[in-house]
């Protein structure tokens, strides 16, 4: 029977392949109880609602992502690991849309402060930004600025946004260049003294 064996582990990674098929839109419990042989009401014993169905895709992805970054910045230090850490970023887009989709979303706060991947996400983003001689709050405003500029451009190119004849992949190294720049001549956050 198609319903043995259904766990929300299953039913979450069959979202994750629905999202990247049909776009994070098109993630709905009717759509995987369709591709489980089920009704929608046996989904509910694993997912709350899809709000909890998408909380946790986001959570999946958010995952996925990281260990792709980690495994990319390895060893590096600097531009050569600001370089991996960007083109692993990027390369997610691309090979998973909806699934990248789903990290954009809003997450709890409370369940971000409980999911290791959440938590590793920072370890590594901050540790690379502390090769750049970063502290916070200047930390902070440097995730800000990769994050916008990252998503940004990978949210541009998805929808074909970039219409000049310049590479797009040239662009995106600039852009790299560009953030490195910045972050070797941070403007730094001064503490305040009385």
């Amino acid at each position: 029977m198609a319903r043995a064996g259904l766990t929300a582990d299953r039913i979450v990674a069959a979202a994750a392949e629905l999202a990247d098929e049909a776009g994070l839109d098109g993630v709905s419990l009717s759509a995987l109880a369709r591709r489980f042989g089920v009704r929608d009401a046996s989904l509910y014993s694993h997912v709350r609602s899809v709000q909890d169905l998408r909380t946790r895709l986001a959570l999946l992805a958010g995952g996925e992502m990281i260990d792709a970054i980690a495994s990319a910045v390895a060893g590096r230090a600097g531009k050569d690991a600001l370089a991996a850490f960007a083109g692993a970023y990027r390369q997610y887009a691309h090979r998973h849309p909806g699934r990248y989709a789903a990290t954009r979303l809003r997450v709890d706060a409370a369940l971000v402060t409980d999911s290791s991947a959440l938590r590793r996400t920072t370890e590594i983003t901050f540790g690379m930004l502390r090769a750049y001689g970063l502290d916070e709050p200047d930390l902070t405003d440097a995730v800000r600025l990769l994050r916008s500029t990252f998503d940004g451009f990978c949210a541009l190119e998805a929808v074909g946004g970039f219409n000049a004849a310049r590479d797009v992949d040239a662009s995106w190294d600039k852009a790299v260049e560009a953030l490195h720049t910045a972050l070797t001549h941070w403007p730094r956050e001064h503490p305040h003294h009385d």
